[in-house]
């Protein structure tokens, strides 16, 4: 299996055990038809970054309160603020789906979630290559949601971004993310290059978890 493939497996849920041919043949279709309708956009922006003793970091004018957030970016002057999207071509292939087929609703919900990721992997890989180009290093991107980084900060970051605009990426009202299939994150700038102590599923406690990834 290729890496996408094996996140959207991930993304069902399967851990450890075995996937049927019908599901990874499905897999392959749904990712056949998200490439047909994905309009991927990303937005980012570099803010200066004080970290302080007591747990609290400032992102430009983004105050957070978070431990984890912290030591991902600790030793860190400034950082990437990001938004990411598939667009809203994806919403409307779930919706019809989850109408008419929905086990293929669901592969399709687990492969865009797969897609995004990857998409987001490859910006971070570009982006670290120039800037190591110019002796400096890309933490892993950290985003709302993870560990103790509050997911309520989403909002500032859409206006500090203005994704609206910019990507079309809105927030709803119950405080979730429009298009669905989208993100926000921090990825950190150091001047030295080092293992990021937490990132992704190193920043959560549910060991677990069927959505795990081995870190």
């Amino acid at each position: 299996m290729d890496t996408r493939t094996k996140e959207a497996v991930r993304y069902l849920g399967y851990g450890n055990h075995a996937v049927d041919g019908q599901t990874l043949e499905l897999i392959r279709d749904s990712f056949e038809e998200l490439d047909r309708v994905a309009d991927k956009r990303i937005i980012y922006r570099i803010f200066d970054v004080n970290v302080t003793e007591n747990e609290s970091l400032d992102i430009g004018k983004l105050h957070i309160t978070s431990r984890n957030l912290s030591k991902n970016l600790r030793g860190c002057k400034e950082a990437f603020v990001l938004g990411a999207t598939l667009g809203i071509g994806i919403d409307q292939l779930l919706r019809r789906y989850s109408l008419t087929d929905m086990s293929r609703a669901v592969v399709i919900q687990a492969s865009a979630a797969a897609m995004l990721e990857e998409y987001l992997d490859t910006w971070q890989k570009e982006t670290a290559a120039k800037l190591e180009a110019e002796k400096q290093y890309l933490r892993p991107r950290f985003s709302p949601g993870y560990g103790d980084f509050s997911i309520s900060h989403q909002e500032m970051i859409l206006r500090m971004l203005n994704a609206e605009k910019s990507i079309g990426l809105t927030l709803t009202n119950g405080g979730m993310l429009n298009p669905t299939k989208s993100v926000t994150a921090v990825a950190g700038i150091s001047r030295t290059k080092e293992r990021c102590p937490v990132h992704g599923c190193e920043a959560c406690r549910k060991t677990d978890c069927a959505y795990r990834r081995e870190t």
